[in-house]
């Protein structure tokens, strides 16, 4: 039999595993409005690198796009009602039958937990910008992630959802499946994934035939 490949998946958790775009959304009272906010959002983690408070991150994006600051707190506040997508516990349970699972977040420890819980499937490893001292695409939380799990970067698959966590882990050595649901564009062409799909499920296919060691990986999803 074939070495087993891919021997631990890293999840990235509010774009892969959770639909928390909807949440914006609702909590900004339209998409485009919504949508604006959590870009913001994203733009100062990425800029920031060393952590400095994720909610307060948060709140600075509210000012930028004129969202009231009532709605910066009741975001905060309705946390625990972001919900993940439709296959994602599927997916988690039968992979965690398999190999082992853990996540790398930009978040804060406290609405980290909350957002796990959301899941309805306990992941033993998670791993908070908060708790690395960085927020991805910096290095220390893919490494610290890798570390936990004790694995080799080329035998642990990334499942990113936004754009940066393509180059940011493609940069410490892992294999992406890039979970494009939301259709972004990539922002370094230089680092490409190894799959990509709008959906998670193709990613038990992959893991599977690895693990088993039952065949060549497969090509790109689109």
């Amino acid at each position: 039999m074939s070495k087993q490949k891919y021997q631990a998946v890293i999840f990235d958790l509010y774009t892969a595993l959770l639909n928390s775009w909807s949440l914006w959304s609702k909590v900004a009272r339209s998409d485009e409005a919504g949508l604006k906010w959590r870009n913001t959002y994203l733009k100062l983690t990425y800029q920031a690198s060393a952590y400095r408070p994720y909610e307060i991150i948060i709140k600075e994006a509210a000012k930028k796009v004129g969202i009231p600051h009532e709605r910066e707190n009741e975001l905060i506040q309705r946390w625990g009602e972001v919900e993940p997508w439709p296959e994602t516990e599927r997916v988690l349970r039968e992979l965690t039958g398999k190999v082992p699972v853990a996540v790398a977040t930009n978040s804060s420890i406290a609405l980290a937990e909350v957002a796990v819980s959301c899941i309805g499937i306990t992941i033993p490893i998670v791993i908070t910008a908060e708790a690395a001292g960085y927020y991805k695409p910096n290095p220390h939380p893919y490494r610290m992630a890798l570390e936990r799990l004790r694995c080799k970067p080329e035998h642990v698959i990334f499942v990113a959802g936004s754009a940066a966590d393509v180059p940011g882990a493609s940069g410490v050595g892992m294999p992406v499946f890039w979970h494009n649901r939301m259709n972004m564009s990539l922002l370094d062409s230089s680092a490409k994934p190894r799959y990509v799909s709008d959906t998670l499920l193709p990613l038990l296919n992959i893991v599977e035939k690895t693990w088993r060691g039952t065949g060549k990986e497969e090509a790109e999803y689109s």
